[in-house]
């Protein structure tokens, strides 16, 4: 074998290795990154009903879309959850630490984007088909048939967060006390008619997308 194509697949070899180490830094990283504690008290401020463990549970799930935001890369990726929304405010706030945190963690800066609903109860726009289906595939949910909703959508209605987001796993459940007011989570990745393009690839979801368990 000619000594250059030696090199070329050395290199390649040791590219890979090289990004596959970095990739699993980044999300080391996230997972074990401690917040400042004063984002907790920002948090409080603006929800004083939530007791520490809801509020180490928003933490967490905080976490997650930082999680998810990576693993989209350069793809734009919603913040679906009011509450969420204001951790990740508080901690901007402390702009040196967020800075150091986004370029070891995410590898990029990640600016700050409002929170962002469906556009309706069965339309969903780009990025929060892609942090659906993103978050689905963190906590092992099937994005076309959840068996429930992952945290990042379910927490507003979870905590009682009086202007946050709610999302229902089966929006046909006529016994559901919300039926006819929350967002449709089962529509996420369904264009209308439900079928079409889901975040970056194709589905046809059919009748499963109405939110039949």
């Amino acid at each position: 074998m000619d000594i250059s194509i030696i090199i070329v697949i050395g290199v390649f070899i040791w590219l890979g290795f090289y990004f596959y180490n970095q990739h699993k830094k980044r999300i080391a990283f996230i997972e074990s990154f401690e917040f400042p504690v004063s984002i907790k008290k920002g948090v409080n401020t603006s929800y004083p009903h939530l007791n520490n463990e809801q509020i180490e549970l928003v933490l967490d799930t905080l976490r997650t879309f930082f999680l998810i935001s990576y693993k989209a890369k350069l793809k734009p990726v919603a913040m679906p959850s009011q509450v969420v929304d204001v951790a990740w405010h508080q901690f901007i706030l402390f702009t040196k630490n967020y800075e150091v945190f986004c370029k070891k963690g995410i590898g990029r800066f990640l600016h700050h984007t409002p929170t962002e609903a469906m556009k309706s109860r069965t339309t969903a726009q780009e990025g929060i088909k892609r942090a659906w289906r993103l978050s689905c595939h963190l906590e092992s949910i099937n994005p076309k048939l959840p068996i429930r909703l992952p945290m990042l959508f379910a927490i507003d209605s979870e905590l009682k967060i009086e202007d946050g987001f709610f999302y229902s796993k089966n929006c046909k459940d006529r016994s559901s006390p919300n039926y006819g007011n929350n967002y449709c989570a089962s529509h996420i990745g369904c264009s209308s008619g439900c079928s079409g393009s889901s975040g970056d690839s194709t589905s046809s979801c059919g009748s499963s997308c109405g939110g039949g368990d």
